[in-house]
Order: C-alpha cells, then sequence, then structure tokens
C-alpha cells in the first residue's frame, strides 16, 4: 500500500497517510485517459449548427405556376433546396449526437491511472484538513499561498472531505482554482489543474465511491 506526506494549511509535514493501492498505484495508461477525456469532451458538446431544411423555411405553400403550358420547368415549392431561399437539402442538423459511450470500469481506471501518474509527479498534496473557520475567499487564498499557490493563477483541485461546505464557497472568487466532491472526480479536472490538493478524509470517500461494485 503506497504511504504519502500529510501537511497541515500551513504547509508543515504532521505524519503521513497510507493510500489504496488500486487508486493511486496504478499504472499510466495514456491510450486510456485520452480516450476518456475525449468521450468527457464529446458527451458535453452541444450540436448548435442548424440549417433549416424545406419544412422549416418560411412560405412556399403555393406552387409557383401551373404545371403544363408555361415552357418552364416544373416546379411545386419556391422552398425546394434548388431556389434561392430555399431549404438546405444535407445542412448540419441541431439533432446531431456527439455523445461517445465509455463503460464505467474503463472510466473508473483513466481515473486512477491519472491520479497515480499525478502523484508519482509531485502534483498531489495530502492535507490534514482542509475545513476553513469561515466561508472567506481571503482565508483561503492566503492557506493556497502557504501550499505554495501562485498569488494570481494558483492553478489548484482541491478535493475536501464531502462535509465540509465551506471551501465551496469560498473558493468560487478565486481565478484557476476549483473545489470538487470526492464522488465528482473526473478525467478532465484532474488534467486541467496543475496541483491538487486532497483531505485526507476524502481519500477513503474516493475509494468508497469509485470502487463499488
Amino acid at each position: 500500500m503506497p504511504k504519502a506526506d500529510l501537511y497541515n494549511l500551513e504547509n508543515k509535514k504532521t505524519g503521513e497517510i497510507e493510500l489504496p493501492a488500486e487508486v493511486f498505484g496504478v499504472k499510466w495508461n495514456a491510450a486510456l485517459v485520452k480516450q476518456a477525456l475525449l468521450a468527457q469532451l464529446a458527451n458535453r458538446r452541444q450540436p448548435w449548427a442548424h440549417a433549416k431544411d424545406r419544412s422549416e423555411v418560411r412560405g412556399g405553400g403555393k406552387k409557383p405556376w401551373r404545371q403544363k403550358g408555361t415552357g418552364r420547368a416544373r416546379h411545386g415549392s419556391i422552398r425546394s433546396p434548388i431556389w434561392i431561399g430555399g431549404g438546405k437539402a444535407h445542412g448540419p442538423l441541431k439533432e446531431r449526437d456527439y455523445s461517445q459511450k465509455l463503460n464505467k470500469k474503463m472510466k473508473r481506471l483513466a481515473i486512477f491511472s491519472a491520479l497515480s501518474r499525478k502523484l508519482k509527479d509531485g502534483q498531489i498534496t495530502f492535507l490534514e484538513t482542509t475545513a476553513l473557520a469561515e466561508p472567506k475567499t481571503k482565508i483561503l487564498a492566503g492557506h493556497l499561498k502557504n501550499l505554495g499557490a501562485a498569488p494570481r493563477k494558483p492553478d489548484m483541485l482541491l478535493i475536501p472531505d464531502a462535509e465540509n461546505k465551506m471551501v465551496y464557497r469560498a473558493v468560487r472568487n478565486l481565478p484557476k482554482t476549483k473545489a470538487l466532491s470526492p464522488e465528482s472526480l473526473n478525467i478532465y479536472d484532474i488534467l486541467n489543474y496543475r496541483r491538487i490538493l486532497i483531505d485526507q478524509k476524502a481519500v477513503p470517500a474516493i475509494a468508497k465511491h469509485f470502487l463499488k461494485k
């Protein structure tokens, strides 16, 4: 079972924490991580592009001229795709589905692989607690500064204890900083932030949620 140092909010080492090997001791799998990331991005993609077909274009209810005897080509509607101002024959539709299916086991393994790599690269810090006396952005910013955050761009993902609600309010006004519950971990946020701060109480919550059958 891998171990990691435990720190307080003053960035002082206070002990060690044992980590579940199934979560933080997984081999790096670049192909799976990329597949999981692309699937997550595709699943939140909205099909904005939409071209109206002949049934959606306004007008064209009357036949432009009679079928025979005019010497002109026969037409049934001015909203035909071959007319200027008519409907589009094969344009993009808002009903298009970009979603990609990724089974639970693959998604879970990709998250574990990314967490293990971050831990190996020294980009994860385990905290004794993330509890705040008040839900104040200034207080949290001070703690993050102690932990090595840049003043204007902390670039940190916080995973507090599920019962710690003040952190979620305090983090709102900090740039490039986000607080995420242990059950909401996802591959995009893990890769998007340079450093991850994890409350020691969130570790068993992560294992319980993602390792359940």
